[in-house]
Protein backbone atom coordinates (compact mmCIF):
# COMPACT_ATOMS: atom_id res chain seq x y z
CA UNK A 1 0.00 0.00 0.00
CA UNK A 2 1.06 3.49 -0.72
CA UNK A 3 -0.31 5.88 1.46
CA UNK A 4 -1.50 9.50 0.86
CA UNK A 5 0.63 11.03 4.00
CA UNK A 6 3.15 8.82 6.39
CA UNK A 7 3.03 11.18 10.16
CA UNK A 8 6.54 10.81 11.64
CA UNK A 9 5.50 11.44 15.58
CA UNK A 10 2.37 10.32 17.67
CA UNK A 11 2.39 13.76 20.03
CA UNK A 12 -0.51 15.76 19.32
CA UNK A 13 0.89 17.63 16.56
CA UNK A 14 0.60 14.10 14.95
CA UNK A 15 -2.15 12.82 16.35
CA UNK A 16 -4.43 16.31 15.45
CA UNK A 17 -3.22 16.02 11.75
CA UNK A 18 -4.39 12.39 11.07
CA UNK A 19 -7.74 13.63 12.31
CA UNK A 20 -7.85 15.98 9.96
CA UNK A 21 -6.42 13.94 7.31
CA UNK A 22 -8.67 11.64 7.87
CA UNK A 23 -11.67 13.80 7.93
CA UNK A 24 -10.36 15.39 4.20
CA UNK A 25 -10.09 11.63 2.60
CA UNK A 26 -6.66 11.18 2.66
CA UNK A 27 -4.99 7.67 3.50
CA UNK A 28 -3.07 8.59 6.43
CA UNK A 29 -0.26 6.44 9.07
CA UNK A 30 1.41 7.66 11.89
CA UNK A 31 4.40 6.14 13.44
CA UNK A 32 5.65 6.57 16.88
CA UNK A 33 7.63 5.53 19.61
CA UNK A 34 4.42 6.28 22.48
CA UNK A 35 1.02 7.23 21.24
CA UNK A 36 0.29 10.50 22.57
CA UNK A 37 4.23 11.45 23.26
CA UNK A 38 5.41 13.60 26.08
CA UNK A 39 1.47 13.97 27.05
CA UNK A 40 1.94 10.85 28.70
CA UNK A 41 4.90 12.15 31.24
CA UNK A 42 2.59 15.88 31.80
CA UNK A 43 0.88 15.22 35.22
CA UNK A 44 -1.95 17.67 34.36
CA UNK A 45 -3.63 20.22 31.34
CA UNK A 46 -5.54 22.56 32.62
CA UNK A 47 -5.04 25.17 29.19
CA UNK A 48 -7.24 22.70 26.90
CA UNK A 49 -9.87 24.42 25.69
CA UNK A 50 -13.66 23.05 26.75
CA UNK A 51 -12.00 20.66 29.22
CA UNK A 52 -10.69 22.29 32.74
CA UNK A 53 -9.01 19.47 33.96
CA UNK A 54 -7.39 16.33 32.72
CA UNK A 55 -4.47 13.57 33.38
CA UNK A 56 -1.53 13.77 30.55
CA UNK A 57 -2.08 10.46 29.87
CA UNK A 58 -6.14 10.55 29.60
CA UNK A 59 -5.55 13.11 27.31
CA UNK A 60 -2.97 10.58 24.99
CA UNK A 61 -5.68 7.64 25.47
CA UNK A 62 -8.67 10.22 23.96
CA UNK A 63 -6.14 11.70 21.48
CA UNK A 64 -5.15 8.26 20.28
CA UNK A 65 -8.68 6.39 19.91
CA UNK A 66 -10.07 9.41 18.01
CA UNK A 67 -7.46 8.51 15.47
CA UNK A 68 -8.77 4.89 15.08
CA UNK A 69 -11.99 5.79 15.13
CA UNK A 70 -10.94 6.98 11.45
CA UNK A 71 -9.58 3.50 10.66
CA UNK A 72 -5.99 5.41 10.81
CA UNK A 73 -3.54 2.96 12.16
CA UNK A 74 -0.91 3.73 14.85
CA UNK A 75 2.15 2.14 14.65
CA UNK A 76 4.22 2.34 17.80
CA UNK A 77 7.57 1.78 16.27
CA UNK A 78 10.47 4.42 15.00
CA UNK A 79 11.12 5.23 11.88
CA UNK A 80 14.95 5.00 11.29
CA UNK A 81 15.42 6.43 7.55
CA UNK A 82 13.66 8.56 5.32
CA UNK A 83 14.59 7.45 1.51
CA UNK A 84 13.47 10.15 -1.37
CA UNK A 85 12.30 8.17 -4.27
CA UNK A 86 10.98 10.21 -7.95
CA UNK A 87 6.98 9.95 -6.78
CA UNK A 88 7.20 8.24 -3.10
CA UNK A 89 9.32 8.42 0.04
CA UNK A 90 9.67 5.26 1.82
CA UNK A 91 10.38 5.05 5.15
CA UNK A 92 12.80 2.48 6.88
CA UNK A 93 11.05 1.24 10.30
CA UNK A 94 13.35 0.21 13.22
CA UNK A 95 11.72 -3.29 12.98
CA UNK A 96 12.37 -3.96 9.32
CA UNK A 97 9.20 -3.09 7.86
CA UNK A 98 8.92 -0.39 5.12
CA UNK A 99 5.85 2.56 4.89
CA UNK A 100 5.50 4.00 1.36
CA UNK A 101 4.00 7.67 1.27
CA UNK A 102 3.12 10.57 -1.59
CA UNK A 103 4.10 13.09 1.72
CA UNK A 104 5.76 13.01 4.78
CA UNK A 105 4.90 14.94 7.81
CA UNK A 106 7.30 15.63 10.32
CA UNK A 107 6.27 15.14 13.90
CA UNK A 108 8.78 13.93 16.08
CA UNK A 109 8.67 16.73 19.14
CA UNK A 110 11.40 17.29 21.25
CA UNK A 111 13.01 14.88 23.67
CA UNK A 112 14.23 15.66 27.21
CA UNK A 113 17.17 18.09 27.69
CA UNK A 114 20.16 16.23 30.04
CA UNK A 115 21.99 17.75 32.88
CA UNK A 116 25.78 16.97 32.04
CA UNK A 117 26.81 16.90 35.55
CA UNK A 118 28.96 13.96 36.60
CA UNK A 119 27.09 11.28 37.81
CA UNK A 120 23.41 11.25 35.97
CA UNK A 121 24.51 8.83 33.38
CA UNK A 122 25.21 6.47 35.70
CA UNK A 123 22.38 7.17 38.06
CA UNK A 124 19.66 7.20 35.42
CA UNK A 125 17.22 4.76 36.34
CA UNK A 126 18.51 4.77 39.77
CA UNK A 127 17.70 8.11 40.97
CA UNK A 128 18.12 10.69 38.43
CA UNK A 129 14.41 10.60 36.27
CA UNK A 130 13.05 12.88 33.71
CA UNK A 131 9.50 11.99 34.28
CA UNK A 132 7.48 12.50 37.60
CA UNK A 133 4.43 10.77 36.38
CA UNK A 134 6.24 7.74 35.71
CA UNK A 135 8.26 7.59 38.47
CA UNK A 136 6.93 9.38 41.16
CA UNK A 137 5.44 6.80 43.18
CA UNK A 138 8.46 5.13 43.88
CA UNK A 139 9.63 8.83 46.24
CA UNK A 140 6.65 8.29 48.45
CA UNK A 141 7.93 9.60 51.60
CA UNK A 142 11.61 10.63 50.70
CA UNK A 143 13.37 13.92 49.62
CA UNK A 144 13.29 14.66 45.50
CA UNK A 145 14.85 17.57 43.54
CA UNK A 146 13.25 19.22 40.69
CA UNK A 147 16.22 21.28 38.25
CA UNK A 148 14.18 23.74 36.31
CA UNK A 149 11.86 26.46 36.76
CA UNK A 150 9.52 26.09 33.88
CA UNK A 151 5.60 24.70 33.81
CA UNK A 152 7.22 21.09 33.43
CA UNK A 153 9.21 21.83 36.22
CA UNK A 154 6.76 23.50 38.68
CA UNK A 155 4.28 21.20 37.00
CA UNK A 156 6.39 18.44 38.33
CA UNK A 157 6.75 19.39 41.78
CA UNK A 158 3.13 20.17 42.49
CA UNK A 159 2.95 16.19 41.67
CA UNK A 160 5.63 14.90 43.52
CA UNK A 161 4.25 17.59 46.40
CA UNK A 162 1.17 14.78 46.90
CA UNK A 163 3.71 12.10 47.44
CA UNK A 164 7.12 12.79 48.60
CA UNK A 165 8.04 14.28 52.21
CA UNK A 166 10.01 16.87 51.19
CA UNK A 167 10.47 18.39 47.61
CA UNK A 168 13.03 21.04 46.49
CA UNK A 169 13.07 22.74 43.29
CA UNK A 170 16.82 24.08 42.16
CA UNK A 171 16.76 26.60 39.43
CA UNK A 172 19.93 28.67 38.36
CA UNK A 173 17.26 31.83 37.68
CA UNK A 174 16.07 34.12 40.56
CA UNK A 175 12.70 33.39 40.43
CA UNK A 176 10.43 30.92 38.60
CA UNK A 177 8.86 31.20 34.95
CA UNK A 178 5.94 29.42 35.31
CA UNK A 179 2.52 30.35 35.07
CA UNK A 180 1.09 31.68 38.11
CA UNK A 181 -1.30 28.88 37.96
CA UNK A 182 1.72 26.47 39.10
CA UNK A 183 3.09 29.22 41.02
CA UNK A 184 0.68 29.48 43.52
CA UNK A 185 0.15 26.14 43.79
CA UNK A 186 3.67 25.56 44.79
CA UNK A 187 3.71 28.31 47.27
CA UNK A 188 0.45 26.52 49.00
CA UNK A 189 2.82 23.54 49.34
CA UNK A 190 4.70 23.61 52.45
CA UNK A 191 6.61 20.52 51.36
CA UNK A 192 8.26 22.58 48.54
CA UNK A 193 11.08 24.62 48.47
CA UNK A 194 12.44 26.79 46.48
CA UNK A 195 16.46 26.83 45.77
CA UNK A 196 17.27 29.99 43.46
CA UNK A 197 20.54 31.12 41.66
CA UNK A 198 21.87 27.10 41.94
CA UNK A 199 23.04 24.72 39.72
CA UNK A 200 23.79 21.23 40.63
CA UNK A 201 27.82 20.34 39.91
CA UNK A 202 27.65 16.57 40.48
CA UNK A 203 24.76 13.72 41.54
CA UNK A 204 26.36 11.31 44.50
CA UNK A 205 25.54 7.53 45.83
CA UNK A 206 26.92 4.22 45.77
CA UNK A 207 24.06 2.09 44.27
CA UNK A 208 21.65 4.78 44.05
CA UNK A 209 21.39 9.15 44.42
CA UNK A 210 21.74 10.18 47.86
CA UNK A 211 23.15 13.57 47.50
CA UNK A 212 23.90 16.65 45.17
CA UNK A 213 26.96 18.67 44.76
CA UNK A 214 25.55 22.65 45.00
CA UNK A 215 27.52 25.60 43.00
CA UNK A 216 26.52 27.66 45.53
CA UNK A 217 26.01 26.57 49.68
CA UNK A 218 22.09 26.60 50.63
CA UNK A 219 21.24 26.82 54.23
CA UNK A 220 25.08 26.95 54.68
CA UNK A 221 26.06 23.86 52.98
CA UNK A 222 26.82 22.71 49.51
CA UNK A 223 25.57 19.24 49.53
CA UNK A 224 21.76 18.32 49.74
CA UNK A 225 20.87 15.09 51.15
CA UNK A 226 17.74 13.81 48.48
CA UNK A 227 16.54 10.51 47.35
CA UNK A 228 15.70 11.31 44.05
CA UNK A 229 16.38 14.07 41.48
CA UNK A 230 13.85 15.01 38.47
CA UNK A 231 15.34 16.51 35.24
CA UNK A 232 13.29 19.45 34.02
CA UNK A 233 15.64 21.81 32.06
CA UNK A 234 13.82 21.84 28.73
CA UNK A 235 13.95 20.05 25.43
CA UNK A 236 15.96 19.67 22.06
CA UNK A 237 13.70 18.48 18.85
CA UNK A 238 14.45 15.49 17.45
CA UNK A 239 15.93 15.66 13.74
CA UNK A 240 18.01 13.48 13.23
CA UNK A 241 16.11 12.04 9.98
CA UNK A 242 16.23 15.05 8.48
CA UNK A 243 19.67 14.82 7.14
CA UNK A 244 20.21 13.99 3.27
CA UNK A 245 17.17 15.90 2.81
CA UNK A 246 16.70 19.90 1.58
CA UNK A 247 15.16 20.83 5.04
CA UNK A 248 16.98 23.68 6.68
CA UNK A 249 17.07 23.52 10.62
CA UNK A 250 17.67 27.17 12.47
CA UNK A 251 20.40 27.74 14.95
CA UNK A 252 18.81 25.87 17.81
CA UNK A 253 18.18 22.80 15.59
CA UNK A 254 14.44 23.19 15.16
CA UNK A 255 13.25 22.95 11.54
CA UNK A 256 12.21 26.39 9.20
CA UNK A 257 8.55 25.93 8.02
CA UNK A 258 6.90 28.29 6.18
CA UNK A 259 3.25 29.22 7.12
CA UNK A 260 1.74 26.44 6.17
CA UNK A 261 3.62 23.56 7.65
CA UNK A 262 5.94 23.22 4.29
CA UNK A 263 9.47 22.24 4.74
CA UNK A 264 12.32 23.09 2.27
CA UNK A 265 12.08 19.74 0.85
CA UNK A 266 9.02 19.08 -1.73
CA UNK A 267 6.03 16.69 -0.09
CA UNK A 268 7.40 17.16 3.04
CA UNK A 269 6.07 19.25 5.97
CA UNK A 270 6.36 19.52 9.93
CA UNK A 271 4.29 20.31 12.76
CA UNK A 272 4.50 20.83 16.61
CA UNK A 273 7.81 21.21 19.05
CA UNK A 274 9.71 19.95 16.12
CA UNK A 275 9.12 23.64 14.41
CA UNK A 276 10.42 27.30 14.83
CA UNK A 277 6.68 28.35 13.97
CA UNK A 278 4.02 29.91 16.49
CA UNK A 279 6.53 32.27 17.97
CA UNK A 280 8.59 29.48 20.02
CA UNK A 281 5.53 28.65 21.85
CA UNK A 282 5.47 25.29 22.73
CA UNK A 283 2.17 23.89 23.89
CA UNK A 284 -0.38 21.39 22.94
CA UNK A 285 -2.55 24.07 21.60
CA UNK A 286 0.09 25.05 19.23
CA UNK A 287 1.15 21.88 18.11
CA UNK A 288 -2.07 20.73 17.57
CA UNK A 289 -2.64 23.83 15.50
CA UNK A 290 -0.04 23.18 13.20
CA UNK A 291 -0.64 19.64 12.47
CA UNK A 292 -4.27 20.71 11.58
CA UNK A 293 -2.95 23.36 9.59
CA UNK A 294 0.02 21.15 7.78
CA UNK A 295 -2.80 18.70 7.12
CA UNK A 296 -4.93 21.37 5.31
CA UNK A 297 -2.08 22.03 3.15
CA UNK A 298 -1.10 18.59 2.50
CA UNK A 299 -4.86 18.00 1.07
CA UNK A 300 -3.99 21.06 -0.87
CA UNK A 301 -0.91 19.82 -2.59
CA UNK A 302 -2.51 16.49 -3.13
CA UNK A 303 -5.49 17.66 -5.01
CA UNK A 304 -3.12 18.86 -7.08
Amino acid sequence: MIYDLAIIGAGPAGLSASVYASRYGIKNVVIGGVAGGLTTQTHEIGNWLGTQKIKGYEFAMASSEHVKSYGTEIITTLVDEIRKGDKVFTLMLSDGKKIEAKTVLLAMGTKHRHLGVPGEKEFAGKGVSYCATCDGFFYRGKTVAVVGGNDSAAGAAVFLGDIAEKVYMIYRGEKLRCESFWGEAIAKNPKIESVFMTNIKEIRGNEKVEELLLDAPYQGNDVLKVDGVFAEIGSVPVTDLVKGLDIEIDQEGYIKIDPTGRTGEKGIWAAGDITNGSDQFKQIVTAASEGAIAAHSIQKYLKK
